[in-house]
C-alpha cells in the first residue's frame, strides 16, 4: 500500500512543503470538524391519539413547518449549532401532532476568516446537521403512528439572508 495519509493522520501532511525554510510554520488551509452531533430536546405530541390513527385514511392535515438556527461559542474554536425544527399537523384548534426538535452540532473551525465566519457557522453546519435531524423527524413522527414525514431539503443560505434582512430592518426602525 502507499504512503496515505488522511485528515489528522500525521506523517506527510505534517512535513514542510518542498523549498520551504526549515523551522518556517505553515499557514494550514480552513477546516471544520464535527465534535459531536446529539439530539438536544425533543417532543412528540399526539393529543387525538387514538382517534387521530384511524381516521388518517379519511384527510391528510396541512402540515406547518417552521426552522430555525441559532448558534453559541463552546470555546475559542468550537461552536455549538442548534437546529430547531417545529412540525405541527392540523389547525390550531386541531392538532392532530405537534413535534418540536432540537438537533445540535458541536463544530471545530480553524484557519476560517472572520468575514466568512458567521455566514459559515449559520450555513454550512446546519446543512451538515440537516441530514440527521430530518431523518430523527422522519422516525418520531412514524413510532407515533403516521406515515413518516421527510422533509424537503432547506436552502440554509437563503434562511440566512432572511435573518440578516430583518436584522437589517430592525436596526434602521431603531436608529
Amino acid at each position: 500500500m502507499a504512503n496515505e495519509t488522511t485528515n489528522g493522520g500525521g506523517a506527510a501532511g505534517d512535513q514542510p512543503a518542498a523549498g520551504a525554510q526549515p523551522g518556517a510554520q505553515q499557514q494550514a488551509g480552513p477546516s471544520v470538524e464535527v465534535v459531536a452531533q446529539y439530539t438536544k430536546d425533543l417532543s412528540f405530541e399526539n393529543p387525538k391519539a387514538p382517534g387521530a390513527l384511524s381516521n388518517q385514511q379519511n384527510q391528510s392535515p396541512q402540515l406547518n413547518f417552521n426552522v430555525q438556527v441559532n448558534a453559541s461559542p463552546v470555546s475559542d474554536t468550537d461552536v455549538e449549532v442548534e437546529l430547531r425544527i417545529e412540525c405541527r399537523a392540523g389547525e390550531e384548534d386541531n392538532v392532530v401532532f405537534a413535534l418540536e426538535l432540537v438537533y445540535a452540532g458541536v463544530f471545530r473551525l480553524r484557519n476560517i476568516p472572520q468575514e466568512h465566519l458567521q455566514p459559515f457557522i449559520m450555513i454550512e453546519c446546519p446543512r451538515l446537521l440537516f441530514p440527521f435531524a430530518r431523518q430523527v423527524v422522519a422516525e418520531t413522527i412514524s413510532g407515533g403512528g403516521f406515515p413518516p414525514v421527510m422533509l424537503g431539503l432547506i436552502d440554509f443560505g437563503s434562511l440566512y439572508q432572511q435573518r440578516m434582512a430583518r436584522q437589517q430592518a430592525q436596526g434602521a426602525v431603531q436608529a
